[in-house]
């Protein structure tokens, strides 16, 4: 294997735990059964705090990272770089 692959495969592996934990730390919007009649419309609209908003962009930049990587490690697999 190539040290390329070697490194987007490791890589992959990091950003998928980070990606695993940064979701579970989302605060969860679910109110159970109230949310199928209409109790949960209240809850949905307060304002998300700033540590919920770097949480956010924490998240998507890790989702965007692990997207490129899957897509390399492809393409390395496919070409044979």
């Amino acid at each position: 294997m190539s040290v390329m692959l070697i490194i987007c495969e490791v890589l992959l592996v990091i950003t998928s735990v980070l990606l695993v934990l940064s979701i579970l730390l989302h605060k969860g919007k679910g109110g159970g059964i109230s949310d199928m009649f209409g109790g949960g419309i209240s809850t949905s609209m307060r304002s998300s705090g700033v540590a919920a908003r770097n949480l956010n962009r924490i998240t998507v930049g890790v989702a965007l990272v692990w997207g490129v990587v899957v897509v390399l490690i492809g393409l390395i697999t496919k070409y044979g770089a």
